[in-house]
């Protein structure tokens, strides 16, 4: 499966590009906002190319051209204000949606956050705007003719993965290392019973395979 990582440059995108690298299922384009990014994954043997998120539907596409699926796990980060968060993480993704839609690229796995898919969980959380965000994101995702797959993470983690989660429609608040989110969304690609699913996704017990065929 030829597949476009969106948000390479990211720290759950990071562990996704060494992961696809070293795959002998999938091959890899990644995508990034700066050609000096992109020269940088060049020199590691990665293809790269150079879009952005807050450009238009057909650029996005074009970036897609040829690919059988995507990776989106980019966001504004932490450090923006809502503006970003509304240009990149609700309009960027929901771009990234219908440029799949216009360029054939049928599989779609979203790296969201934990427990977007319901308000009540975060109507008092201090990154309401960014919950607000994923949410309407992923309804646009759910709402698409896409085979989409949406892993919502618990808190994020530097910590090295332990290959061990627990994922399923809905959790307790839990947290999880970025690479153990990039194997399950690695992992999901090619997983049929993952499409039209989504997740919350955090540190547990079982192995990503064992977890993943729960869903």
């Amino acid at each position: 499966m030829k597949v476009l990582l969106i948000g390479a440059n990211g720290q759950i995108g990071k562990h996704v590009v060494q992961l696809l690298k070293d795959s002998k299922e999938h091959t890899l384009r990644a995508m990034v906002r700066s050609e000096e990014q992109a020269q940088e994954l060049k020199k590691s043997g990665v293809e790269a190319v150079v879009a952005n998120l807050e450009g238009s539907v057909a650029e996005i596409a074009e970036a897609m051209n040829g690919c059988d699926a995507v990776i989106f796990s980019a966001g504004s980060g932490g450090k923006t204000g809502p503006d970003k968060t509304l240009l990149v993480d609700l309009d960027g993704a929901v771009k990234s949606v219908e440029a799949a839609e216009k360029a054939g690229a049928k599989r779609f796995v979203m790296v969201s956050a934990f427990q977007a898919h319901d308000r009540e969980s975060w109507k008092d959380s201090p990154i309401k705007p960014y919950m607000v965000a994923k949410h309407y994101a992923d309804r646009l995702l759910v709402a698409s003719e896409l085979n989409y797959t949406i892993v919502r993470p618990g808190g994020l983690l530097n910590e090295p993965g332990t290959g061990q989660v627990k994922a399923a429609e809905n959790l307790e608040a839990g947290t999880i290392p970025r690479e153990d989110v990039a194997r399950v969304v690695v992992s999901a690609l090619n997983k049929e019973n993952t499409y039209k699913r989504s997740f919350d996704l955090i540190s547990g017990e079982n192995s990503v395979e064992e977890a993943l065929k729960s869903i």
